[in-house]
């Protein structure tokens, strides 16, 4: 009987952390997008400084994570210090700046799905620089996402699509996407450096550390200068309450995104959260076509599937040699 609720609490617990991911980030893509399209304002003027959402992410995500600490974990000695953060900082800075620039110039839809094929410059990477040799089910899930991806951005868009775009450019788009990729990479690699070095260190002081060093490089490149961009979207909020409004919406979002995602991580590990997040993408796409305006064709659709078949069986693999570990592990 103890067994049977203890199944039920995880199972409880599970469920949960899937609706707190799917509803944080879905609603949190809706107004990526809504802020990235809309016009605002008798005068139908568009938000240009996406970059600005960088920064807000930032701020509301270091007192969130700062609240957190103060409110659930207790004193631990041996956390990594907040400057070994530094450059790993200026890496989780750039990239997803570039991922939201890279709306101006793409839908949607499509950046969701440029931005699932993370495996591929980790796998080049892997191979160029280190040499590791993949299996043939890892090339296969990595050629499903690719082409997938390739015929997807070669389809031709549909004009709705294109005219809801501030600056239609899809190779400067999907360009921006691979590159926020490459610098996500290097700031996953710079965290599990930190991690290893610094067992002790919790995923609060993670967030806290990383979104410090955030905020400080945002600030200067926003509001170094007097010509900054930093001021000019202050200004545009300011006069447009409703940006400033799902600017913040977005920002919480991406703060409670965040609780899920290390919930889960702590109680169910990384290959749920990886089943969970992917999903999250397709259904996404779903909802932004639903939703946003963005219609997809039927052979961008079955692109659409080509990818998410890759990440499923990528997934497949993982949960696989899982559990040929666990099996090793086992006492005979």
């Amino acid at each position: 009987m103890e067994v049977h609720g203890s199944g039920l609490r995880r199972v409880t617990v599970l469920a949960f952390c899937v609706a707190g991911i799917w509803a944080a980030y879905i609603y949190q893509g809706v107004l990526q997008e809504t802020l990235s399209t809309k016009r605002f304002g008798p005068d139908e003027i568009r938000f240009e400084h996406l970059s600005f959402l960088n920064l807000a992410q930032s701020v509301v995500c270091l007192f969130w994570s700062y609240i957190m600490l103060k409110i659930w974990s207790s004193s631990n000695a041996g956390g990594a210090p907040l400057w070994s953060y530094w450059s790993a900082g200026i890496t989780n800075t750039i990239g997803p700046a570039m991922g939201i620039e890279a709306l101006k110039y793409i839908s949607y839809p499509a950046q969701v799905l440029a931005k699932s094929s993370k495996m591929i410059p980790v796998m080049l990477m892997g191979t160029l620089v280190y040499g590791i040799r993949y299996t043939l089910p890892e090339y296969v899930c990595t050629l499903l996402v690719a082409g997938g991806v390739s015929m997807f951005a070669l389809l031709k868009t549909s004009s709705k699509t294109i005219s809801k775009l501030a600056h239609p450019n899809a190779p400067l788009g999907y360009g921006l996407c691979f590159l926020n990729l490459a610098f996500d990479g290097f700031t996953n690699a710079t965290q599990d450096s930190i991690t290893a070095r610094y067992p002790n260190t919790s995923a609060w002081e993670i967030m806290l550390g990383m979104n410090l060093w955030g905020t400080i490089y945002n600030m200067i490149y926003m509001f170094g200068w007097p010509g900054g961009s930093g001021f000019e979207a202050v200004q545009f909020c300011k006069m447009h309450p409703e940006a400033a409004w799902d600017i913040f919406l977005y920002c919480l979002c991406g703060a409670v995104g965040q609780n899920f995602i290390f919930l889960t991580i702590s109680r169910f590990g990384s290959l749920a959260n990886t089943t969970i997040t992917t999903t999250r993408k397709f259904v996404s796409i779903v909802v932004s076509s639903l939703l946003s305006g963005n219609p997809l064709s039927s052979k961008q659709w079955g692109c659409v599937v080509m990818v998410f078949s890759g990440l499923s069986y990528q997934i497949y693999l993982k949960w696989k040699k899982l559990q040929r570990l666990q099996k090793k592990k086992k006492p005979n």
